[in-house]
């Protein structure tokens, strides 16, 4: 799947998303960290162990929420998790990982501040 972005913004772009993973600039990545200025490998949890931790590179700045894409389809990460985000003004927003690089595109495109948590397509 190749994604096209509209409009300017800073930070990483997600250009396409295959077998491989998630393409930047860099390359092929399995699976990623956000931020409006980095993107970061990731070796991410089981997603019913998602916590504040696994996130912590990309909370800080606190971003407006977080978009995490959680394989190849929408699971709903683990209520204590965000319990924790909004008690910090942080909101989430889950999403299958197709959806959420698009929604990445987009959103940051508008020039708003997010941050991602992408798990590979392959996730169970």
């Amino acid at each position: 799947m190749r994604i096209d972005r509209d409009g300017p913004s800073s930070g990483p772009v997600i250009r396409g998303l295959g077998v491989h993973g998630y393409l930047l600039e860099t390359g092929y990545h399995p699976a990623l960290l956000l931020t409006a200025s980095a993107a970061m490998n990731w070796e991410p949890p089981a997603l019913d162990a998602l916590d504040e931790a696994a996130l912590a590179p990309i909370l800080d700045p606190a971003p407006e929420f977080v978009v995490i894409g959680t394989g190849a389809r929408l699971r709903l990460p683990p209520r204590a998790l965000v319990r924790a985000l909004e008690a910090r003004n942080i909101g989430v927003e889950a999403m299958d990982s197709r959806a959420a690089a698009r929604a990445w595109g987009v959103i940051r495109g508008e020039g708003r501040v997010i941050a991602a948590a992408l798990y590979p397509l392959d996730a169970a």
